[in-house]
């Protein structure tokens, strides 16, 4: 029985990691995909982080495809600290698309860490096409991403940035095209 109390479930979880034990992954990732309590959520990835991640990653990344935007950021957030690039696959295109700004968020953090150093460039494209989304902490967090990413981001951002100043120059001046 899931303790009722935010208090009842920390101790929980904090129980769970110190025990360590596999037969509980299924048990940690549902209670992250639901869990309101964000210090409870936080013990539930350290529980899970305590755990072998042949036993984790795959779950992990079957929540990946669940229809509950919490339970895949919260299982991304899990895959992003245990780091094992087992999971890099499970980084879709839809993910660092999707919808719902937290995931697509916990989802530009958690390639940073996974990302094979030969796919850097390509992610750092995929990230770019989502330039200009949401509010400022979405643009921060998108921009942090680009920037862990490091020299592979800074060529394409450079690109983009003559094509906007050009762009801009152009709504000013449609005489400019012509030059």
């Amino acid at each position: 029985m899931t303790p009722t109390t935010a208090s009842g479930r920390l101790q929980a979880a904090l129980a769970a990691g110190t025990r360590a034990d596999p037969a509980q992954a299924d048990d940690l990732i549902a209670q992250s995909g639901t869990e309101p309590d964000f210090f409870v959520r936080d013990m539930l990835t350290w529980a899970l982080t305590r755990l072998p991640p042949e036993v984790t990653v795959p779950r992990l990344r079957a929540e990946l495809r669940s229809p509950h935007p919490q339970a895949r950021s919260q299982a991304l957030h899990t895959l992003s600290k245990i780091g094992d690039r087992a999971a890099w696959p499970g980084i879709t295109r839809e993910l660092l698309r999707d919808p719902d700004d937290e995931v697509a968020r916990t989802a530009w953090r958690t390639a940073v860490v996974l990302v094979p150093g030969d796919e850097g460039a390509a992610l750092a494209a995929e990230l770019l096409t989502q330039l200009g989304r949401g509010d400022r902490d979405v643009r921060r967090s998108l921009s942090q991403a680009l920037v862990a990413l490091g020299d592979v981001s800074e060529t394409p951002l450079r690109r983009v940035a003559e094509h906007a100043r050009t762009t801009l120059a152009m709504l000013e001046d449609p005489d400019h095209a012509d030059r």
